[in-house]
């Protein structure tokens, strides 16, 4: 069940529209739009008042924007444990097979070796 603020034909308050679900057995047949304050029920959508919504006052602009950070440098984070061969995750840990130790996605090694399926390419 959902709402959305309207102006009741009916009663003239300024109230929220009642969604519900209308069934046949287990099937869904339809809706019923009501008035949840007097419960004046509407034959279809395009028969219910909605209230305007007043346009939000614009603030910032894209001129007020930062430029746009890049966190790596090109290439440089090819050499992240999260692109190694040797890099292993499951739900409890991520662990590197070579140093036989626990390690984070961001961490580095000189023994790194590329994971063949990977483009050492961020993760967006």
């Amino acid at each position: 069940m959902s709402a959305v603020e309207i102006i009741c034909k009916n009663c003239g308050a300024d109230t929220l529209l009642k969604r519900e679900a209308v069934y046949d057995g287990f099937t869904k047949t339809g809706e019923k739009l009501t008035c949840s304050g007097c419960g004046f029920e509407y034959a279809s959508e395009s028969e219910v008042p909605f209230k305007a919504k007043k346009a939000e006052p614009v603030i910032f602009t894209a001129a007020d924007r930062s430029a746009k950070v890049d966190v790596f440098d090109k290439g440089e984070n090819r050499r992240l444990c999260r692109y190694c061969a040797n890099y292993i995750v499951n739900p409890f840990t991520q662990f590197c097979s070579v140093r036989k130790k626990e390690v984070q996605a961001t961490d580095t090694c000189s023994q790194f070796k590329l994971n063949s399926g990977e483009t050492g390419k961020p993760v967006l």
